[in-house]
């Protein structure tokens, strides 16, 4: 009787391990190919950085008046590559900062590496078809 509980705890334990790692694989896969929610529209841009190197510090108050100034219209998200190295890894980023553009369907456009000012940013996005009116 004791076997037949370890086997069938063996089972459920594997079970569970299981279904947890293709629920993370899932994830992982739709955000390493930028994809996302449908309820998120909005083009993306991803910077892979890290809080205690110069040019990621250089380009955080950039970031920022980026996300302020465009709320609603794109969406931008830093990612501290040395904090949050499992979702930096997704993002198969190789030096830091990279810049990843994606459309509003999640789908990558073009990435850059190293520091990479509001004005090129801003004519990047122009390249790729999108008008985010600079009103300052």
């Amino acid at each position: 009787m004791i076997l037949v509980h370890k086997i069938h705890w063996v089972v459920f334990s594997a079970t569970l391990f299981l279904s947890l790692v293709a629920c993370n694989q899932v994830e992982s896969t739709a955000l390493a190919e930028g994809k996302q929610t449908e309820a998120q529209t909005l083009p993306k841009l991803i910077d892979v950085g890290a809080d205690k190197c110069i040019p990621c510090i250089k380009m955080a108050p950039i970031l920022e008046a980026l996300k302020n100034d465009f709320s609603g219209r794109m969406d931008v998200e830093f990612v501290d590559a040395w904090k949050r190295r499992e979702d930096a890894a997704r993002y198969e980023v190789q030096m830091i900062p990279t810049q990843i553009f994606y459309d509003a369907k999640g789908k990558e456009l073009y990435r850059h590496t190293g520091f990479y000012g509001r004005d090129d940013i801003l004519g990047k996005w122009q390249e790729l078809g999108y008008s985010f009116q600079d009103e300052k």
